[in-house]
């Protein structure tokens, strides 16, 4: 149960790629690796998931505090690389209707 979490800060947006597993084990790490970013007023977050093997309802748990912390402060937050599976994931549970999700390995705006 390993994440790689590799931060690019660039001028007017930061990109997280992530890879390995979001669980209950990793989520902490996760959380306090992205949430400085999200509380920059009007920060624009791209977190790339491509790497992703595995994520249960704690790592969703730290996708709606991204969320809800870069709503808060003009923020966006835009998902991409989503597998079939965690595309999935984010559908069943209705937050793919309120988050932008990209699928496939497309990388930042």
């Amino acid at each position: 149960m390993n994440i790689t979490i590799d931060v690019q800060e660039q001028a007017q947006q930061t990109t997280i790629n992530l890879a390995g597993e979001i669980d209950a084990y990793t989520a902490p790490k996760l959380r306090e690796t992205a949430f400085p970013y999200t509380e920059k007023q009007g920060a624009d977050i791209v977190i790339d998931l491509s790497g992703v093997t595995y994520m249960d309802s704690t790592g969703l748990g730290v996708f709606v505090g991204l969320f809800k912390s870069l709503n808060a402060n003009n923020g966006t937050l835009k998902l991409t690389g989503l597998s079939d599976r965690l595309k999935r994931l984010f559908d069943i549970t209705g937050l793919a209707d309120i988050m932008n999700i990209n699928s496939g390995s497309e990388g930042g705006v």
